[in-house]
């Protein structure tokens, strides 16, 4: 390593069982729910990292990880598979005692726990991300910014349009200077949240966290809880936090609602563009046979990914790979993940159906859907094992 380089992880922290996602969620861990037919949701993240040039990326695990770990595939896709640096995976750590086998109490509590082993690497910098969040974002000058500034905390910063009470609202001064952050208040003060995006110096965050368990040497940092809430507003008030402002598309996935949503602003062209040409998704891909179209088949404003075979109409939807849309069927404001068949004779509107949901003939969904009232067809099975996505 260069002595004078900072030494720069990337913690992403992929351990949730992501239940608001449910049931898309119920057999799979949140990171690895698919993302337009091709990707899964981590594979954002991975991709903003590499194309970075960030390579010592650490993924904190928990939650049904068998899946997830298949997709990783050492961190080769994304350029990541380095003999002594690169992609490293974090299993719950061993606890004392029956206490759910190290599993985190809150993702503050899951830093704690990261928090030897970054030290022992030589980190000085801590790069915290979610995985469930589709943006595209080079790091590069967020990070100059936060050396440039002396900065214990930058906080990734977007202006939405939505409500912001789901999120973390963040204040600051003309200079950029974070004067407060409130997690998921109840009345907002404006419009500008965390993108889940934290830049830490290592020795702020350490020192954070000390100070908020106190004198108690035992502490084994489970009272932590959520960062939001803890972690954060500690060194707004005690530290040098300043924000960044993140220009263009960003959309937490973390909802029903919002995964459909993003889905329909891709097929639109109002979300990212998965195949920029300078800033491309990567992922994991799976190799399959290229789509088709059959005769007499209706195929309009939608996105259709290979192995799938449309004879019936589909409009303004995702047909995920494997997916056969039978002679008189329609499809419309859909997405179709993968592997089902959509029988002659169906109607779907506003549909969800995760890999290898059984479709029923007659109508299925709502014309004009709103919050809550998306359709999701799940197969009631594990998918522990794979996928339509699963090389």
């Amino acid at each position: 390593m260069n002595d004078d380089a900072p030494t720069v992880v990337a913690l992403i922290l992929a351990g949730g069982r992501g239940s608001r996602l449910s049931p898309l969620t119920d057999s799979r861990p949140k990171p690895a729910v698919p993302l337009a037919g091709s990707y899964r949701l981590i594979d954002v993240t991975l991709s903003n990292l590499a194309h970075s040039g960030l390579r010592d990326v650490w993924i904190v695990e928990q939650y049904r990880p068998g899946l997830l770990n298949r997709h990783l595939a050492g961190g080769r896709p994304w350029d990541m598979d380095g003999t002594r640096r690169g992609l490293r995976i974090l299993p719950p750590g061993e606890r004392d005692g029956n206490d759910r086998d190290g599993f985190s109490e809150g993702n503050g509590h899951a830093l704690f726990q990261q928090l030897d082993a970054l030290a022992e690497f030589g980190a000085d910098t801590v790069v915290v991300l979610s995985a469930d969040h589709l943006y595209q974002l080079d790091l590069r000058p967020a990070l100059a910014q936060h050396r440039e500034r002396g900065s214990d905390l930058t906080i990734v910063t977007t202006e939405i349009d939505e409500d912001p009470s789901r999120y973390g609202v963040v204040s600051s001064d003309g200079q950029g200077v974070v004067t407060s952050y409130d997690y998921k208040p109840q009345e907002p003060a404006g419009q500008v949240v965390a993108t889940e995006v934290f830049i830490y110096r290592f020795e702020a965050l350490g020192r954070a966290i000390d100070e908020l368990l106190g004198d108690d040497p035992g502490a084994d940092g489970s009272r932590l809880g959520d960062y939001g809430e803890t972690i954060v507003p500690h060194l707004v008030a005690q530290g040098r936090t300043h924000e960044y402002r993140m220009d263009g598309y960003w959309r937490d996935l973390g909802t029903i609602d919002a995964y459909f949503r993003a889905h329909m602003e891709l097929i639109e062209g109002t979300g990212i563009r998965l195949d920029h040409p300078d800033w491309p998704v990567l992922g994991n891909l799976a190799v399959s046979y290229p789509a088709r179209i059959e005769a007499g088949a209706s195929v309009t404003d939608s996105m259709v990914c290979p192995g799938a075979r449309i004879a019936g109409e589909v409009e303004h939807s995702l047909i995920g790979p494997g997916v056969t849309v039978e002679k008189g069927a329609k499809v419309s404001r859909s997405v179709l993940i993968g592997d089902t068949v959509v029988p002659a004779g169906a109607h779907l509107e506003s549909v969800i159906a995760d890999h290898g949901a059984t479709i029923p003939t007659g109508r299925v969904g709502r014309t004009k859907p709103g919050p809550g009232n998306i359709t999701v067809l799940g197969d009631g099975s594990s998918t522990d094992q794979g996928d339509a996505l699963t090389p």
